[in-house]
């Protein structure tokens, strides 16, 4: 945020950001230490193990969450903006389009936002999985209502995405920072029951449970990821919050409540082995089983909202970066822009999730399944940040190749680990990540082979609109606006019309949406209008990735360059292909067929660009691709 908050303004971000941000990992200790020493991450139990472990996630959070997210990353801002995507925008502008490594970034960055798809979708059912659970820790009887019971939850808070989260939203920070505080006291109470763990905070624990056990720490690593979710939610977030209200969050409350719950299931686990089988649960004794339920199960609707919410934001992205089609996209807050809800994803995200949590059955089997997306994108930010740190911040070599090399190896170690998984549940987030990978890149290819052929037929605008005003055509009163593409001549639609209608209006403008790798667009630098001669124009505009791209509104704007519209006068002209598939050029046949399905089911683009309906005339052309 360029602009410094105050201070009741910082101390209400710093609320919403623990309520929004911090979501995922704040949940994460209902499952991490039941899973580690569980059948998953087969881990013995010996008081030393535990030392070890809580040692190896209080330096993991140390490590990766504190130094790496939350002190470096977050500085690697794109005008504000975070995540994988916003951060390849970035690289993209250091390296143009010309440079070799264009595309293999462009590769990198649309990989690491397919992950994203994938822990997506596994999160919110193994957070609500492990909520529901509880009950089954109080009375193994309600043992087969745990999955309906999820799936209920899940389709409900689904269902109300349409309406947005602007009511709610503002409960988020408060609970969550009752959630904090809770788990703080949680942990103070075990620790007095064990203080012997607080030596965890030594990392000798964690290196000596390393040396002993090389092979069973590589194989719980696995599971101690699962500590560190939401780890790059935070910085795709950023631009929600700004910096400051993230870091503050963070350090004064977020990991020291993290740290002291972690160690007080230590402490729990050291003095009563017997609640090995659920330890958050069992952490005050039988009797605040069912009011942990209930704020945990109100602690992961609040976490896989913030999960849902950014699968909304960085699908926006993608489409302002011409990786997805365009998508309808509702606006659920007049006042808060980031508030937006897009129907496609959200009913094929909740098919997904309750896919997930019938098909693994538990939050157990669920973990098998988490860790290959998440370490995956965070491996692809620690190799964006060598050319951040190199190219973009201007830092010598030695420290740019040090730093980034020092977190890969932990990124690749969590990779390597995770990748025993792929057999028993790592491989679906992982497909859904590659489909939506292969998606993005042959919608992306896809755009570029129509543009190619397009451009082979097209005849250069200065031409035709000098030989068309050789003999000048009758011309009726009113605006006509001709929307072009970036590298198109002279659009289909209007030698459609002059063939058809034989007439051209009073005024004609060429419309070209150019959608730019930056997030935002002041309305100074929006318009640029160019004189054609005979009272036709070349206009452009210039949208961010996560600007709205509103022509009517946009047009409103050029009345500073001296143009004025009026929409009941004003026609607009749209170019609409029927695509066909040439088995001898382009792609392999299977990926023109799914460009051509996609582009069929896309959203026309009169309603994308908030085009009156009733002011739209489409005119088709068959193309080639």
């Amino acid at each position: 945020m360029s602009v410094k908050p105050d201070k009741s303004r910082l101390t209400a971000l710093t609320v919403a950001a623990i309520g929004i941000v911090y979501g995922d990992i704040g949940t994460s200790p209902l499952y991490t230490m039941r899973a580690i020493f569980g059948n998953v991450g087969n881990v013995a139990f010996t008081p030393e193990n535990v030392m070890g472990i809580v040692s190896l996630i209080i330096w993991g959070l140390i490590v990766i969450v504190s130094v790496k997210y939350v002190l470096v990353m977050l500085r690697a801002d794109n005008r504000g903006e975070g995540g994988t995507l916003a951060l390849m925008a970035l690289a993209h502008s250091i390296f143009p389009k010309k440079s070799r490594l264009y595309f293999p970034l462009l590769a990198l960055g649309v990989f690491g936002a397919s992950l994203f798809y994938g822990d997506s979708v596994i999160t919110p059912a193994i957070s609500v999985l492990s909520a529901v659970e509880g009950l089954e820790t109080a009375t193994p009887v309600l043992k087969p209502y745990v999955i309906p019971i999820a799936a209920v939850i899940l389709v409900g808070l689904y269902s109300v995405q349409s309406r947005g989260t602007a009511g709610i939203g503002r409960l988020f920070g408060p609970i969550m920072l009752f959630w904090f505080f809770l788990l703080a006291v949680l942990g103070i109470v075990n620790i007095v029951s064990a203080p012997e763990i607080l030596l965890a905070f030594n990392p000798w624990y964690a290196v000596r449970f390393i040396i002993s056990n090389p092979f069973i720490a590589f194989i719980a690593l696995s599971e101690v990821v699962l500590a560190f979710t939401g780890a790059e939610t935070l910085y795709a977030d950023m631009g929600h919050f700004g910096i400051t209200p993230i870091r503050r969050a963070w350090f004064r409350l977020v990991f020291p409540a993290l740290a002291l719950n972690y160690m007080g299931q230590g402490g729990l686990l050291l003095s009563r082995p017997e609640t090995l089988a659920n330890p958050f649960f069992m952490q005050l004794g039988s009797w605040s089983i069912y009011p942990l339920v209930l704020l945990s199960t109100i602690a992961v609707i609040i976490a896989s909202q913030a999960t849902i919410s950014g699968a909304f934001s960085i699908t926006r992205q993608a489409i302002g970066l011409g990786l997805l089609p365009r998508m309808k996209i509702i606006h659920t807050s007049p006042s808060e822009f980031g508030q937006i809800y897009i129907p496609t994803i959200n009913w094929m995200q909740m098919c997904a999730v309750i896919l997930a949590v019938i098909g693994f059955g538990s939050s157990e089997n669920l973990t098998a399944a988490y860790g290959l997306a998440v370490t995956g994108a965070m491996l692809i930010t620690t190799v964006f940040l060598f050319f951040i740190m190199r190219y973009l911040w201007k830092i010598n070599l030695f420290v740019s190749i040090i730093v980034p090399v020092f977190f890969g190896t932990i990124d690749t170690l969590l990779l390597t680990s995770n990748s025993l998984k792929i057999g028993s549940g790592g491989w679906f987030p992982l497909a859904i990540g590659f489909a939506l990978f292969t998606v993005m890149m042959t919608w992306r290819r896809g755009r570029q082979l129509l543009g190619a052929s397009q451009l082979k037929q097209a005849i250069p605008l200065d031409s035709f609109l000098q030989s068309l005003f050789f003999m000048p055509p009758h011309r009726v009163a009113g605006t006509a606006i001709f929307l072009r593409g970036e590298h198109d001549g002279a659009p289909q639609a209007i030698l459609h019309n002059l063939s058809h209608n034989k007439v051209l209006h009073e005024r004609v403008f060429f419309l070209t949406i150019h959608m730019e790798e930056t997030p935002w667009i002041p309305d100074s630098e929006r318009i640029r209008v160019q004189e054609l001669g005979h009272d036709c124009f070349q206009l452009d505009f210039y949208y961010g990735f996560n600007d709205e791209p509103d022509i009517p509104k946009t047009l409103e704007l050029c009345r500073e360059h001296g143009y004025t519209f009026d929409m009941m006068t004003t026609s607009f002209f749209v170019s609409r292909q029927t695509l066909i598939s040439n088995p001898i050029t382009g792609m392999a046949r299977w990926r023109e067929m799914l460009f051509i399905w996609i582009y069929r089911n896309a959203r026309n683009p009169a309603d994308f660009y908030r085009i009156p309906a009733n002011r739209v005339i489409e005119l088709g052309a068959r193309v080639e691709i």
